[in-house]
């Protein structure tokens, strides 16, 4: 039964979504059974967001107290998630019951630091600590995409020599000094680039990788309703 009872949960609720989505939701119960059921999904997404928040605590924690390989790092990740969640979760003012116990102990000047409005704790940390991060950790991958193109962009046949004039006019044609060079060339160059290239093959070559990720959802989700994936109970 441990093992029975998830399986048919998810496949009524499968079947019930699949069945649900043919319906109109404002004249059909199927159809209003679908939204209360999107909105149970997004309810419980958000405790499992609150879970896996103090799974990261504890983990990095566990490793921190055992003075592990790379525990200083484990530590700034503690300090990083209760500096960015605890003043984003205090009351901006004293309407509230919460908010008036709250500044009944500290100064009510305080408001403007708390939330993710403005001026805030939050904002502050997230435009001046965590933006900067992201954009060196994307600036440092431009590095080893430069790299890993020099060795996949090798002319050694007719295709790959293809693919070689073909992505240099697409870096030429995405920076401004290279597009600038191309009109000296012709004019009509970065327009035959955009419409052949990136709204032809490009596009086409997107649409069937689409269509192939759309089939293979279709098959999870099938083996998912039939029982026969069952990965999200931890078993294979």
């Amino acid at each position: 039964m441990r093992n029975t009872l998830p399986v048919i949960i998810a496949f009524l609720a499968g079947i019930a979504m699949v069945i649900s989505f043919f319906f109109n939701p404002e004249r059909t119960v199927l159809g209003t059974f679908q939204e209360n059921l999107l909105q149970w999904v997004t309810i419980v997404g958000g405790f499992t967001l609150v879970l896996g928040v103090f799974s990261i605590v504890r983990v990095n924690a566990r490793a921190v107290s055992r003075r592990s390989d790379g525990w200083f790092y484990k530590l700034a990740t503690v300090i990083s998630v209760f500096a960015m969640a605890i003043p984003s979760i205090m009351p901006t003012s004293a309407n509230s019951a919460f908010g008036k116990v709250f500044y009944s102990i500290f100064p009510i000047s305080w408001a403007g630091a708390f939330g993710t409005g403005p001026d805030s704790i939050y904002d502050w940390l997230f435009n001046y600590v965590d933006s900067p991060m992201m954009e060196t950790m994307f600036a440092t991958l431009a590095f080893y995409i430069a790299s890993a193109a020099y060795r996949a962009f090798r002319a050694r046949s007719a295709e790959e020599t293809l693919l070689l004039i073909t992505a240099c006019l697409v870096m030429l044609w995405r920076v401004p000094i290279g597009e600038a060079l191309l009109r000296s060339i012709d004019v009509r160059i970065p327009d035959y680039i955009n419409m052949f290239v990136m709204n032809g093959f490009n596009l086409s070559v997107q649409r069937g990788i689409i269509i192939g990720a759309a089939l293979g959802m279709a098959s999870m989700s099938l083996r998912i309703l039939l029982g026969i994936e069952r990965t999200y109970m931890g078993k294979g």
